[in-house]
């Protein structure tokens, strides 16, 4: 299958790069710059200079498209309304290109802020939040009701592996070592659904392949991880204690990050396992932070 790949650099964009390039297809990916672009062709891709904002070069990537894995979004949160229209566009795009077709589109969304205690579940379809007015999957879903083979792939709040950089392990990390404790609130028995990037790339190439039109799928391999285990990974990593705050001591310690270090947001991918065939095989998280190396 010929592939467009947007956000194809990424930290979960190059392992669905990889998958797919492992797994036969070929890849055409969306890059930023020319030095992504020559790290995307040592990779075996095809690179196609752009930005999600570029419709010209959306176009380009998706007209001989026989399917679309969506990643791309931008990483100024300062500009999340303008993104997001872009996002939406992207989308937008990408339908009338496949309209009449039976190619598929795939797109990432991810859980953010979950109701507290509920387990998130793959038929669940939450609105636009208007605090982060982000809209892939309820696009993606409009697609879908369109007649398009369009469907979303869910990621949960930690997305792992060696040599992560952005995501929130090493910015909890880099608070830790600037703190001296590894902190968590409470009794730190609140869930975070987490997941390797390869297995996460896995489920990608799998919705691509075989998923079905207008479904979301869970690219979950742990359902919910006590954050207090995840705090005493990381004071191990780092080399500090773990320590318990109150809520009021969380807030002033963590600053913007509180609020999603003590959410407590398990999620299933039940459904994901059974309907594409999908089993994780990666290290689980707390395993995975525990390597020596893990931040090399």
């Amino acid at each position: 299958m010929r592939v467009f790949l947007t956000g194809a650099n990424g930290w979960v964009g190059s392992a669905v790069a990889r998958e797919l390039l492992d797994a036969g297809h070929a890849v055409t990916g969306l890059v930023r710059t020319t030095d992504k672009a020559d790290a995307f062709s040592a990779m075996g891709g095809t690179p196609l200079i752009g930005a999600i904002g570029d419709p010209d070069a959306l176009r380009t990537g998706a007209a001989e498209a026989d399917g679309i894995i969506h990643l791309a979004f931008g990483l100024d949160l300062a500009q999340i309304a303008a993104m997001a229209e872009d996002d939406r566009r992207a989308i937008e795009s990408f339908g009338a290109l496949f309209a009449g077709t039976d190619r598929p589109i795939v797109s990432v969304s991810g859980f953010l802020l979950l109701p507290r205690g509920e387990i998130f579940r793959e038929d669940a379809r939450p609105p636009v939040d208007p605090a982060f007015p982000r809209a892939t999957e309820q696009t993606t879903f409009l697609l879908a009701e369109r007649g398009l083979r369009a469907s979303v792939v869910r990621l949960p709040r930690s997305v792992h592996g060696r040599g992560e950089r952005h995501g929130f392990i090493p910015m909890l990390a880099a608070v830790a070592r600037e703190r001296g404790v590894s902190a968590y609130v409470g009794d730190g028995q609140n869930l975070w659904p987490s997941v390797h990037r390869l297995d996460a790339a896995r489920v990608f190439r799998r919705a691509l392949e075989r998923g079905a039109r207008g479904e979301a799928y869970h690219a979950v391999a742990d359902e919910g991880v006590p954050f207090r285990l995840i705090a005493e990974a990381i004071g191990r990593q780092v080399g500090v204690p773990a320590l318990s705050l109150t809520p009021e001591q969380g807030e002033a310690h963590f600053g913007g990050l509180a609020m999603w270090v003590a959410g407590n947001g398990p999620a299933s991918s039940a459904r994901t396992r059974s309907t594409l065939d999908w089993q994780p095989r990666e290290r689980s998280l707390i395993a995975d932070i525990d390597r020596p190396d893990y931040h090399a």
